[in-house]
């Protein structure tokens, strides 16, 4: 099978990933050859080496997968966790759960995402589903 190389002419995929946060949207990539979901933003599937990536939108339901302590003194916003999320469809993310003490983020731990700003910057964040009815 022959393919066609992707227009490198735009904007690559991690800046694509970027505009939808900026406009809201919490997108990630599936192959339309394997089927695969795939993150980090990418121009080949990872599974299979196909061109043939669409975005599509995930569920947002994830479960924590692993969780580190980030400490901080409390003048520079205190301590936060960094957590490696499994979602749904079984990519992993980095990102945070933001609404538990970064002490109390366990494995296997169920949480839903959200777009949220960091540091400036759009983000996907995460929410203890226990916590309340906050979905993206």
């Amino acid at each position: 099978m022959t393919q066609t190389l992707p227009d490198f002419s735009g904007p690559g995929p991690v800046q694509m990933y970027q505009d939808f946060l900026n406009q809201g949207q919490f997108l990630i990539q599936q192959c339309k050859d394997c089927g695969q979901f795939v993150f980090y933003p990418r121009v080949l599937c990872k599974h299979c080496g196909s061109i043939a990536l669409k975005w599509v939108a995930p569920t947002g339901r994830g479960v924590v997968y692993s969780t580190s302590v980030v400490r901080q003194k409390p003048e520079k916003g205190g301590d936060y966790n960094v957590a490696l999320i499994e979602l749904e469809e079984g990519p992993r993310l980095l990102s945070r759960v933001m609404d538990v003490d970064a002490d109390k983020v366990k494995i296997g731990m169920q949480v839903s995402a959200h777009i949220a700003e960091l540091d400036g910057v759009r983000a996907v964040v995460f929410y203890n589903k226990e916590q309340g009815s906050k979905e993206w």
